[in-house]
């Protein structure tokens, strides 16, 4: 697509048609153009699954919004996902992957680090922020939720979506009535007190925003940490042994990792509000727009041999977390959340190694974020 302009136009699963944006400065200067809307309620807003637009008409997520209304949303979230909020969290997520390393080493090999894992720690983590440990008996309902239902990707359709989203959103209203009692130092708590009892939103609008935070939270980190583990240990482990001789590089490493894999390629869904010339090209008003974060990530003319994982990249920024008003707002504690989940097995298991030919590697090209079905690995 780069090679014939990097603006095409493609045919959507839906049957629908859009245009896709490949290049770096294209998808950064869409992202940041006005003229470009999120709100899925566009008659052509390029769903990429049957039903995800109703859905989402329906239940109004704050990424499938403009401002003012996306405004007032994340500014509800802001406060609480701060670089500072993120390096408090340093220390509960540390103790969060301990416990499940701890987990890995008295299971003994071989285990599949998706599900005993990267799952256990992303959902923990996001659980933990809005005040649910995992003693507590709404952990096991929300897990539970997360893991049954069809919430949304390719997979999903109106139906299984909005099963999903019911469920979710009968926990979290659970939640949240039994949270009014006793607000606690909490993610939750604090959105209670400052925007729900104060009349800044609705219970359906807090129910949403939290949704929305735990399970995009929740799916990206844990394709991320599948990804990025089967990244370290393939060409004979040649990346995971040099983060093992030199952890100071982890941070960097994640970033370079975060570009490489983009994990979140087709979330920034668009549809044009006005003309707009891309690339020598002009997309009419009304058409949906996928500005790709991997095709920009993997631009050659900004990233030198994009295919090459490598540590010490310097240079432009990626946009895996996407960029503009709709940038991810939990970006830094993914950050932290990464390092401390990668960094720690290289510390605590140095000798793992994958448990299956590369070439029999499942990966899921239907969900909210792409990433493997399994990671069977052993020491």
């Amino acid at each position: 697509m780069r090679a014939g302009g990097g603006v095409s136009r493609v045919m959507l699963p839906t049957g629908r048609q859009a245009w896709v944006v490949t290049g770096y400065a294209d998808v950064r200067a869409l992202l940041a153009d006005r003229r470009l809307s999120a709100d899925v309620r566009h008659a052509n807003f390029p769903a990429l699954a049957d039903g995800e637009q109703e859905v989402g008409s329906r239940t109004r997520p704050f990424i499938r919004t403009d401002p003012p209304e996306h405004t007032a949303h994340r500014r509800m979230l802001l406060p609480e996902m701060t670089v500072r909020k993120a390096r408090a969290m340093r220390r509960p997520v540390q103790r969060i992957v301990d416990e499940r390393v701890d987990e890995l080493l008295r299971h003994g090999p071989p285990v599949d680090l998706l599900t005993q894992y990267a799952h256990a720690v992303s959902s923990t983590v996001m659980c933990e922020m809005i005040g649910v440990r995992r003693t507590d008996p709404f952990f096991r309902r929300i897990t539970g939720v997360l893991g049954s239902q069809q919430i949304g990707g390719g997979a999903s359709d109106a139906g299984t979506a909005t099963e999903g989203l019911d469920a979710l959103f009968d926990v979290f209203d659970a939640l949240v009535t039994d949270r009014e009692g006793d607000l606690g130092d909490d993610l939750l708590s604090r959105l209670i007190a400052d925007q729900l009892h104060t009349g800044a939103v609705t219970r359906d609008d807090l129910l949403a925003t939290v949704a929305i935070t735990v399970v995009a939270g929740r799916e990206t980190t844990t394709s991320m940490i599948g990804l990025g583990v089967l990244a370290l240990l393939d060409d004979d482990r040649r990346l995971w042994k040099q983060l093992d001789a030199d952890p100071t590089l982890i941070p960097a490493a994640v970033e370079e990792l975060l570009r490489a894999l983009s994990v979140g390629d087709s979330i920034a869904l668009r549809t044009a509000t006005e003309d707009i010339e891309v690339g020598g090209v002009v997309i009419p008003a009304g058409d949906g727009v996928i500005p790709l974060l991997a095709g920009a990530n993997h631009d050659p003319a900004v990233f030198a041999d994009p295919s090459v994982i490598d540590f010490r990249r310097a240079g432009r920024t990626h946009v895996g977390f996407g960029y503009g008003v709709h940038q991810c707002v939990g970006q830094n504690l993914a950050r932290i959340e990464l390092q401390i989940a990668l960094g720690t097995l290289i510390d605590r298991i140095p000798g793992m190694r994958l448990d299956v030919d590369p070439s029999d590697l499942v990966f899921k090209h239907d969900g909210i974020a792409y990433g493997p079905d399994r990671v069977p690995v052993t020491w």
